[in-house]
C-alpha cells in the first residue's frame, strides 16, 4: 500500500542531487495510487476552486499571465483521500532527502497546479526568495495521463554550467531538486497540464 510505505533515495539520486543539484525518479507512487491522484486532481481543478497564481510576496505580490499562467489551490492533509496519501508520501521523501543528501528538511508546503492550455507557461525563475526563510528543496509530482510531445509544457532546467535538461509530465514522475540551485520554466502548454510541488523547508525555518 501506498500509506506508510517508506521512501529511500538511492546512490544515484544523492550524486545526482549533490552534482547537478536536481534528479528525476519514475514511477514514484505506482500506477494504481497515480490514477487515483490524478483522477481527484483533475475534480479539484474542473470543480473551479483553483485560482490564478500570483507573481512574487507580500506587497510585491501581483498576477502576470505573461510570466505565469497556471491556477493553483493548496493540498492540506486528507485523510482517506488520494491526495491525502500522496501528501503523506511527500512527507517521507523529506525525511529520505534529510538522512540520506543531509539537507536538515522540516515543514514542506504542497500545491496543486493547473495549466489550463492555450499556451499557458511559467517563465524562468528560481524557488527561494531572497532574505526570507528560504525554500531549500522542491519536489514535483506529475499527474498528466497519455502526455504527448505536440502537449509541450516540459518543466526546463537550468543547472548551473550543464545544458538545460527538459523533463515532459508524464503520470507519476517525481522531480526533485534544490531550491536555491536550480533556475527553471515550464514551456508552452497545449493541453491541461497538471502538478502537484512540494516545497521544503529547513528546520530552521518556523
Amino acid at each position: 500500500m501506498l500509506k506508510g510505505a517508506r521512501v529511500e533515495l538511492t546512490d544515484l539520486e544523492v550524486e545526482a542531487l549533490g552534482t547537478r543539484g536536481f534528479f528525476t525518479r519514475p514511477f514514484f507512487i505506482g500506477n494504481e495510487a497515480a490514477l487515483a491522484a490524478r483522477a481527484e486532481a483533475l475534480a479539484r481543478a474542473e470543480s473551479g476552486v483553483l485560482h490564478a497564481a500570483g507573481i512574487r510576496r507580500g506587497a510585491d505580490k501581483t498576477q502576470d499571465s505573461s510570466v505565469r499562467g497556471d491556477l493553483i489551490g493548496w493540498v492540506e492533509p486528507e485523510p482517506d483521500t488520494a491526495l491525502g496519501a500522496l501528501r503523506e508520501r511527500f512527507a517521507l521523501l523529506g525525511r529520505a532527502l534529510s538522512e540520506g543528501a543531509y539537507l536538515g528538511l522540516g515543514r514542506f508546503d504542497l500545491q496543486l497546479a493547473c495549466y489550463p492550455g492555450g499556451g499557458a507557461h511559467y517563465s524562468r525563475h528560481v524557488d527561494a526568495f531572497p532574505g526570507q526563510s528560504n525554500r531549500r528543496a522542491t519536489a514535483i509530482w506529475y499527474a498528466n495521463e497519455a502526455w504527448k510531445t505536440e502537449h509541450g509544457g516540459v518543466l526546463r532546467l537550468h543547472p548551473k554550467d550543464l545544458p538545460p535538461v527538459d523533463i515532459p509530465p508524464m503520470l507519476d514522475t517525481l522531480v526533485v531538486f534544490l531550491s536555491e540551485r536550480i533556475e527553471h520554466e515550464v514551456l508552452p502548454t497545449h493541453a491541461r497540464r497538471l502538478a502537484l510541488t512540494a516545497w521544503f523547508y529547513g528546520r530552521d525555518s518556523g
